[in-house]
């Protein structure tokens, strides 16, 4: 019976068993009903028996053939469904590949295989087409749609390593929209004369116009080598508009324009210098023109004769700066820069002296000046430093100090200037301009709204959002000339600078002239000889600039291991697990130079706070400012330096020697492209 009912096939929707358990419920219903029908009407129970029977047969007659219908439609659209994948993957416009690991091309779709011109199934990849191996090995480190450059085209690229297969769009037509919508957008710049006033001062009127045309000429031929519309908007500025792809030819010319121009004003012996601040990639064109002018401020403050490109929110890039700034022959700014100083005493109750980290002579002495104008003022002044670290010359100064109960109680930590700061107190940063590295960045963070900023270093990238007034003059040997400057234009009623304060502002000219041999100028003499008429004393600075014995030994120890890098450049490496000062460091850069043959000097040390420091020095013809910018830190074209973090003095070694190749490398395509 059992093999009897196992033959019997049911139809395909009683295989569904809520179906099945549907139908017998509603079968059992019929059959209860025929039989209390029987019970009744024995011929009504006949009639229904027959109608269900009937039913029975239609319903499952109807329901076979539907689902018989179903299974055929179903069994017809899989059949297109798959026909269709299969056409879409051979037809679709988007190439795919098929590859084993060893980049053996296994299949490849026929839109792919339009891009070659010959079957490449069964063929290594690397040696059918090495770039597209190449994208692939980069593609797939990076698991993420790619876009990609191949050949005459460009493809956005996605790569499932996993089963070896590389799906490539084709969209060059949307790159070149894409690339036309950048090379239109705006770009402006603001150009200007360093030194135009300077120079023209002693010119008579014909000389001066030539000038003008000459330099107007010379732009306006440039501009339209390049396609821009320049516009002289005053005597020295003109106003530069352009598109993206213009900048792109210039950026790529190096700014020739600015050779040009300061050697053909050289020939004229009225050399002339440019800057220019250049802002891109904002659609609002009154923020570009803020930007450029913010640029070209950069360009200024790091001494001019340089191009500043750089979008609001980027990394600026830097084009020329490979001449020391030209000395200005006016003190007028030094007037202006006096006078409103005096202006923001008056709306001060108290005034803070910071210098840089481990402050130098010349750090020192500007906050003791800046202390002696704010007392001339009327104005209670405290100069902010950390007697734990403090360089052995400061030391000694400091000594000196100490005996002067007025002086040394003006002097005071970072901790005591934060308690005692209010919202009216003013904070002067000294010999620096990076927030990163003051003597008390707490205060800073306190007053950042109230910041003053005196400094003769190049300025760079960083910077304070909104100081109150800034004094930056790349040009001056130190900022102490700067400071001592200012004293001609201040109220004579109070008290002038004693023979102490004197002594350590003439102490860091030395310092940074590295007696008066390097960056002097008509106006460094001049300062010196100021504060020797203050009683600056010679004999003193030259005893607290002494070298004690270990210091000596170790600076020669420095220098005996020096290795040439190229034919003009020196290279001093410390011991690994040596701690030096950085002064000694700088020392052994300086010595260095003193040598025959030798225009450029680097020692890196490991320093006391466990970073690594890198001293550069050269005679001006390497510009080491350049080279540490590159590596985080900063300075001069002739006196430069950087701090890393990590590491040890042979990577500090290698990266220098990289960067080190990659602007001498710069410099020679620019001395190649200047000869075609």
């Amino acid at each position: 019976m059992q093999k009897i009912f196992k033959k019997i096939k049911l139809p395909a929707f009683i295989e569904d068993v809520r179906v099945r358990y549907v139908s017998f419920a509603m079968i059992a219903l019929a059959v209860v009903g025929v039989v209390i029908a029987a019970l009744i009407r024995p011929w009504l129970a006949v009639a229904m028996l027959i109608v269900l029977i009937g039913l029975v047969f239609a319903v499952f007659y109807a329901l076979a053939t539907i689902t018989q219908n179903t299974n055929k439609y179903i069994a017809n659209l899989s059949y297109r469904i798959k026909r269709g994948e299969q056409e879409a993957l051979v037809r679709m416009p988007i190439g795919i590949m098929m590859y084993d690991k060893d980049l053996t091309i296994q299949w490849l779709n026929p839109f792919l295989s339009n891009y070659f011109d010959q079957d490449v199934i069964g063929q290594s990849l690397k040696e059918v087409d090495s770039d597209l191996a190449q994208i692939i090995k980069k593609a797939s480190a990076s698991q993420e749609l790619t876009r990609v450059h191949w050949g005459d085209h460009q493809f956005d690229v996605t790569v499932q390593s996993s089963i070896g297969v590389i799906y490539m769009m084709d969209v060059t037509p949307y790159a070149k929209i894409e690339e036309q919508a950048e090379d239109q957008k705006v770009v402006i710049g603001q150009i200007f004369l360093d030194n135009f006033d300077e120079v023209t001062q002693s010119l008579d009127d014909q000389l001066v116009s030539n000038l003008n045309n000459y330099v107007t000429t010379e732009l306006t031929n440039w501009a339209t080598e390049f396609g821009l519309f320049v516009k002289r908007v005053d005597d020295d500025h003109f106003i530069m508009i352009g598109y993206a792809q213009s900048l792109q030819a210039i950026v790529k010319d190096k700014f020739r324009v600015l050779d040009t121009i300061r050697e053909g004003t050289s020939k004229q012996n009225a050399p002339l210098t440019l800057s220019i601040g250049i802002a891109y990639g904002d659609t609002d064109l009154s923020q570009l023109s803020l930007t450029s002018q913010s640029n070209l401020d950069l360009a200024l403050g790091r001494g001019g004769d340089q191009v500043v490109v750089k979008a609001k929110t980027g990394e600026a890039k830097f084009y020329g700066g490979k001449t020391n700034p030209m000395e200005k022959r006016t003190r007028v700014r030094a007037r202006m820069i006096s006078q409103a100083l005096q202006e923001l005493l008056k709306q001060t109750d108290k005034v803070y002296v910071v210098g840089h980290e481990r402050p130098d002579m010349d750090s020192i002495g500007a906050s003791l000046g800046v202390r002696r104008i704010a007392q001339m003022n009327g104005k209670e002044c405290y100069v902010v430093l950390d007697p734990t670290n403090l360089h052995s010359d400061v030391e000694r100064l400091m000594e000196h100090v100490a005996s002067d109960p007025e002086l040394a109680n003006q002097i005071i930590t970072p901790d005591a200037a934060i308690a005692g700061a209010t919202d009216k107190s003013l904070l002067v940063m000294v010999d620096h301009s990076k927030p990163s590295i003051t003597e008390a960045r707490g205060l800073y963070n306190k007053l950042e709204s109230r910041v003053v900023i005196l400094d003769h270093h190049r300025r760079g990238e960083e910077f304070p959002a909104n100081p109150m007034l800034v004094y930056i003059e790349p040009y001056a040997s130190s900022t102490c000339e700067l400071i001592a400057e200012m004293f001609e234009y201040q109220p004579q009623s109070g008290e002038p600078l004693n023979k102490l304060e004197a002594t350590a502002m003439l102490a860091g000219i030395t310092v940074d002239t590295k007696n008066f041999a390097l960056r002097t100028g008509t106006r460094t003499f001049d300062a010196a000889s100021y504060l020797r008429s203050m009683g600056a004393d010679a004999k003193l600075i030259s005893d607290m600039l002494k070298e004690n014995v270990d210091n000596y030994i170790q600076k020669n120890h420095l220098i005996d291991g020096v290795e040439m890098l190229g034919d003009n450049m020196a290279l001093c490496t410390g011991e690994e697990e040596k701690a030096y000062d950085p002064v000694i460091a700088a020392q052994a850069a300086d010595t260095l130079l003193s040598l025959s043959g030798i225009d450029a000097s680097f020692v890196i040390t490991r320093r006391k706070d466990g970073r690594i420091g890198i001293s550069a020095r050269s005679l001006g013809d390497v510009n080491v400012q350049v080279i540490m910018e590159r590596m985080g830190g900063g300075g001069h074209l002739s006196n430069a330096a950087t701090q890393l973090d990590g590491g040890t003095i042979a990577d500090a070694k290698g990266e220098l020697l990289n960067v080190i190749h990659k602007v001498l490398n710069q410099e020679s395509d620019d001395d190649t492209d200047d000869d075609d």
